[in-house]
């Protein structure tokens, strides 16, 4: 029996960190919709477990939607311990899940390690110890890498739970002298407490009592304040112990007192239900032993009906064991092998070896004619229980190696991939280098290039400059000298002939003098249209004056010429060309010669009108005809479309290309005057 009871109540007693997320209903705010109030609520043992989960899923609104930051992550770790609190471990496994996921993504190594201790929390309420261990060690070693010793004594703590629950007593000793190591010389009173707890049970199950004792009213001494507050009952869990170890020792009367003063602790029955259950049977143990028949079954049957409402089933085995005795006591053997049966079964489902030996032992006493079988399949049992033991010392330590293992081969795997990642960097970036330097090379030619191409621009504009001053010289000179001619020659013999005629009007002949007066008013006018005629010869008109405007007006003429598009041109008067640079001036005319190229070749244009006009201190070029029109998207990348744009783009102007399909085309060219 002794066994039993140990190893059920290190499973609930010292869970200290589990039950410690059990933080307790706190002032609830005035907003009743607050996060914090709903966190509140679902703590509140006073309530439902029904209505708790509802305050979790309400909270779980909340929180889902919000930016996964720190605060986020702490907010789901405390939806993770209220579904602990309230034991729906499927609920509880996948927040845990959810927010191990959220941490990796923002390499959170705290919220990592914290969220591998509380699956192994998990699978150690699911019984499967080497799934918890391994998780357990996986957290102890990110709190060894952030030197968080407060927090890996814990988990190191939870570690030796495991190895004492698979009666790994030796490993078990060590880690709790590990960890008494690690918090040397600080002030964590919960953990020191957890430790000498830990290990009094240890040598109560070794049978060093007197070591037990020690251990055991240190960690009773070592309750504060603060652990005193809080929900794990420190105090009543140290009664228990204690008393159990007395227990061992055989003095009933010394363990009855610490049962009681155990359950005299303040709300122990609605802090830590399982640790109530457990001080009622082992109160009504105590009492069986002295024989004392007051409170008795009832205190066995309160304990089981707990017990069965928690679903502990090591503590229903427990109970229905001390049943069983009872009732062996009272001749009622009918009772006794049903407990005593139900026992056996429990502890084969879950693989019990321990409580199926006792089941077994319990059996063969309440039936003796049956005691060879028992006998017999008691050895069977203990075999299997000494090597299930004699395994166990190694198994946890082969999952640290094992771990370590990986862990080394993951170092090893990350430094080759390191110094691979590095090689390929190197590379990379010599590649980039001779990739800049290979590019500013071509650039380089490209600028030398276009500086070559824009002096032959200005050289053949200057060319078409002075051979257009020549050809406006030559006329010029032409014009005057038609008009000295004009002027000089046939106006003085007009004049002449003008004054001649005048003299003749002395004669009286009235027919003679009507007609020589219709002479001189004709000779009159044929002086006025000549002069005029000779000052326009005179007068340079101001669309001749510029050179520039010469070079389009022959560029027109040309296409005139050799296209039957009709071409309307116009310019406005106002602008000052003299103020543009050759470079530019030579840009427009490359422009306008392309657009005009592209209308004639694809355009089937009927009319192209091309317009120069001032926009304040802008030259604006509008070329528009009425063809086909093209799809802009699709010709984006045409060789004339992008010489226009890189043009219009070395004037440092702007362009605009609109046409659609059947609608013909708009070229806007826009550049500053300089």
């Amino acid at each position: 029996m002794k066994h039993s009871f140990h190893f059920f109540i290190f499973f609930i007693f010292f869970g200290i960190s589990c039950t410690q997320k059990k933080t307790g209903p706190k002032p609830i705010s005035n907003h009743k919709d607050s996060l914090q109030a709903y966190f509140s609520l679902a703590n509140d043992f006073d309530l439902p477990p029904d209505e708790r989960e509802q305050y979790i899923l309400k909270a779980l609104y909340i929180i889902s939607p919000q930016e996964n930051d720190s605060l986020h992550r702490v907010n789901l770790f405390k939806i993770a311990n209220r579904y602990y609190n309230l034991e729906n471990w499927k609920e509880y496994n996948k927040i845990v899940h959810l927010v191990l996921k959220k941490s990796e993504m923002k390499q959170d190594a705290f919220s990592i390690a914290k969220g591998n201790t509380y699956l192994g929390d998990y699978y150690d309420s699911q019984s499967m110890p080497d799934s918890s261990f391994l998780y357990y060690d996986n957290a102890e070693k990110k709190y060894i890498g952030l030197n968080d010793n407060y927090n890996l004594a814990k988990t190191i703590i939870k570690k030796a739970i495991l190895q004492f629950n698979q009666s790994d007593l030796l490993g078990s000793e060590k880690a709790v002298f590990k960890v008494l190591k690690i918090i040397k010389d600080t002030e964590n009173n919960d953990v020191l407490y957890d430790a000498y707890n830990h290990l009094g049970l240890i040598y109560n199950e070794l049978e060093d009592y007197n070591n037990a004792m020690v251990y055991l009213n240190k960690a009773l001494t070592s309750i504060d304040d603060e652990l005193t507050a809080s929900f794990s009952q420190p105090k009543a869990t140290s009664y228990n112990n204690i008393g159990l170890v007395y227990q061992n020792k055989k003095d009933f009367k010394k363990a009855k007192s610490f049962f009681q003063k155990g359950l005299e602790e303040e709300n122990v029955a609605k802090d830590k239900p399982s640790l109530y259950a457990m001080l009622l049977d082992n109160l009504g143990h105590a009492k069986f032993k002295l024989n004392e028949k007051d409170s008795l079954p009832d205190l066995f049957f309160q304990s089981l009906k707990i017990r069965d409402s928690l679903q502990l089933t090591t503590g229903i085995i427990a109970s229905k064991l001390n049943l069983s005795e009872y009732f062996i006591s009272k001749k009622d053997t009918v009772k006794a092998r049903q407990f005593a049966t139900e026992a056996l079964e429990l502890s084969q489902n879950i693989n019990n070896y321990r409580n199926i030996l006792n089941s077994l032992k319990q059996l063969s006493v309440i039936e003796p004619q049956n005691a060879a079988v028992y006998s017999k399949e008691y050895i069977l049992v203990n075999e299997k229980l000494q090597k299930s033991e004699r395994k166990i010392g190694n198994k946890f330590s082969r999952i640290e190696f094992e771990t370590e293992e990986v862990k080394e081969k993951n170092s090893n795997l990350t430094t080759k991939n390191r110094n691979l990642l590095y090689a390929l960097l190197s590379f990379v970036v010599f590649g980039l280098l001779l990739y800049i330097v290979k590019t500013q090379k071509n650039k380089n030619k490209v600028l030398i290039y276009k500086q070559r191409q824009q002096k032959a621009n200005e050289d053949i504009y200057n060319l078409m400059i002075s051979q257009q001053s020549t050809i406006e010289t030559g006329r010029v000179k032409e014009k005057k000298r038609v008009a000295q001619e004009l002027h000089d020659g046939v106006l003085g013999r007009m004049f002449g002939l003008r004054i001649n005629l005048d003299s003749l009007n002395k004669f009286d002949d009235t027919t003679a003098v009507e007609k020589r007066n219709n002479y001189l008013l004709e000779l009159k006018n044929i002086e006025q249209d000549i002069r005029e005629i000779s000052h326009d010869l005179s007068r340079e008109k101001s669309e001749l004056i510029n050179n520039f405007v010469a070079i389009l007006n022959d560029l027109f003429e040309d296409q005139k010429k050799t296209f039957e598009s009709k071409l309307i041109l116009s310019i406005d008067p106002a602008i000052k060309w003299d103020l543009m640079s050759n470079s530019t001036k030579i840009n427009l005319y490359r422009i306008i010669q392309e657009c005009l190229q592209n209308i004639n070749k694809y355009a089937n244009a009927d009319t192209i009108n091309i317009k120069f006009k001032k926009a304040e201190n802008n030259i604006v070029l509008e070329i528009i005809d009425d063809g086909i029109g093209f799809n802009v998207n699709r010709s984006k990348k045409g060789i004339g479309l992008q010489n226009i744009r890189s043009r219009t783009h070395e004037c440092n102007g702007t362009v605009e290309i609109n046409s659609k399909m059947g609608e013909g085309t708009v070229i806007a060219v826009k550049i500053a005057l300089e």
